[in-house]
């Protein structure tokens, strides 16, 4: 049976995830609906359209839900329009559970390495962030204070699906987030757009805890004065301040650099 009706109870259940608010997130194309199988979440309901079912991607995705035991609904083009909030609808859409973690995944290891992104707000920059902080080995990312929620279907697909591995934390405050981690024996470092060391110059090699600022307006002096250390990334005049995914990218690259040496 196909689903035509955009009236349908589970249009509302997909537009609901797709925020993010607690409750199911929202995976929206084969990429993540995969990612999700692979890190064994577990995915409570699958949609497809008839079309779609005929897709090598889709049908292998399908082999492994009905493995899993996952309900799959079949939705006509228009409805599945409705429940998949890119402009162009993705041929499969699923709800999944959230990974569960605690402080102790966050802080793994002799050496955590955790990115505090503070007031990040843009959900794109946000799963950037995780997405280059599972890429350079950091053990966690906290979206902490007015930070995007990063499972909201937007900052996923820009996690590419690391945020469905790599522990990740929202909803939590600043300067719970550094006491959190100064708890955790990590050195606070503090991104600064200029006057801090420079991060080629300073030691990362032991527990650290990134602290990123948001778009615009960076980190308040009160966290600047928390922190251990600010370091500053140089750049060539006029350009003053870079994009906060680059920033934590050029960082955690620069921690993973020193480590493997």
């Amino acid at each position: 049976m196909t689903i035509t009706s955009r009236q349908n109870p589970l249009v509302v259940r997909f537009r609901d995830a797709a925020r993010g608010d607690g409750g199911p997130i929202l995976l929206d194309g084969a990429h993540l609906v995969a990612d999700a199988v692979g890190a064994r979440l577990t995915i409570r309901l699958a949609v497809v359209t008839p079309a779609s079912r005929e897709k090598d991607d889709v049908s292998e995705l399908l082999a492994a839900l009905s493995r899993m035991q996952v309900e799959v609904a079949t939705v006509s083009a228009p409805v599945m329009d409705a429940m998949s909030p890119v402009r162009s609808s993705s041929s499969i859409v699923a709800l999944a559970d959230r990974p569960a973690i605690g402080d102790g995944q966050l802080y793994a290891g002799e050496a955590p390495l955790v990115v505090v992104a503070i007031d990040v707000q843009d959900p794109g920059n946000v799963g950037a962030i995780v997405r280059v902080a599972e890429a350079a080995g950091a053990t966690g990312v906290i979206a902490a204070a007015a930070s995007a929620n990063p499972w909201g279907w937007k900052a996923l697909r820009g996690s590419m699906g690391s945020a469905l591995r790599l522990p990740t934390m929202h909803g939590v405050g600043a300067d719970r987030a550094v006491a959190d981690a100064r708890g955790r024996r990590c050195r606070i470092v503090a991104a600064v757009p200029r006057d801090g060391q420079s991060v080629f110059e300073v030691d990362l090699t032991g527990p650290v805890a990134v602290l990123i600022g948001g778009e615009g307006q960076g980190l308040s002096p009160s966290l600047v004065d928390a922190a251990d250390v600010c370091v500053t990334i140089p750049m060539q005049p006029p350009v003053d301040s870079l994009n906060a995914a680059v920033t934590a990218a050029i960082i955690l690259y620069e921690v993973r650099r020193q480590r493997l040496a």
